[in-house]
């Protein structure tokens, strides 16, 4: 069975996936957590995920890369430059990175890309978050992937595009742009909408959470996938074949 290592393993989401390994047909090799080395689990695993803190991820990268393990990332608020170190990561092992590891989020992005393609600039796109008080980086990691899906879908990269927040007197607001906005309270897990807003009607299309197992078990299937995978970096979608 492949033997999935766990980075941030003393967090939430490290202990949901630890408890779910063995049912999705995978055994845990270890976990590793601000003051273990690195490499030591790097090297044991067949695959690594993580679900650290952004300031943790250059070394675990560092580590995966050396040893040759497949990483899988869902730690959320990364710099471009981490971004480009991924890109470079990922020249010798395959890496899968994403704000959101569910398979619901993962086809709700596909449809965003595929809704965002075929209505005009005449639709305005906002797209809203909440989460938990406890939750330190704004907007969430899937309201940014969920951002990228519908900046794709018209043909633009999302900082073309977004607008975080309105307060004041901003003006009119600018046809095609996407704008984004991010709720923090109580212990919600996870709501995301995203609205197309046309004249006379609107869709919107959303999803939910209601436990965080959604994110564990979207987490070892990613792993599992991505454990056979040649270099490279991939995204959840692929996991479903989108």
């Amino acid at each position: 069975m492949t033997a999935i290592g766990i980075y941030g393993s003393a967090g939430r989401m490290g202990r949901a996936i630890a408890q779910l390994i063995e049912d999705e047909g995978a055994t845990l090799a270890g976990g590793c957590d601000s003051h273990d080395d690195p490499t030591v689990l790097a090297r044991s695993a067949d695959v690594l995920v993580d679900f650290s803190i952004a300031g943790a991820l250059d070394s675990h990268l560092a580590a995966a890369r050396a040893a040759g393990t497949p990483i899988v990332i869902g730690t959320t608020g990364l710099s471009p430059a981490q971004h480009a170190a991924i890109d470079a990561a990922a020249a010798d092992i395959a890496v899968l990175q994403t704000g959101n590891t569910s398979l619901g989020i993962t086809l709700l992005a596909n449809l965003v890309r595929e809704a965002a393609a075929r209505l005009g600039t005449d639709w305005d796109i906002e797209i809203t978050e909440m989460h938990h008080r406890h939750k330190v980086d704004a907007p969430s990691g899937t309201a940014l992937l969920l951002g990228e899906a519908a900046a794709a879908g018209r043909g633009h990269s999302l900082s073309e595009l977004r607008v975080d927040g309105r307060a004041g007197l901003v003006g009119a607001r600018t046809e095609g742009t996407i704008g984004m906005g991010a709720l923090r309270g109580g212990s919600v897990i996870g709501d995301h909408e995203v609205i197309f807003a046309g004249e006379g009607e609107r869709l919107t299309l959303g999803h939910f959470a209601q436990d965080r197992t959604i994110f564990a078990r979207g987490a070892v299937r990613a792993a599992l996938w991505l454990a056979g995978q040649a270099p490279g970096r991939y995204r959840m979608g692929d996991v479903l074949g989108l």
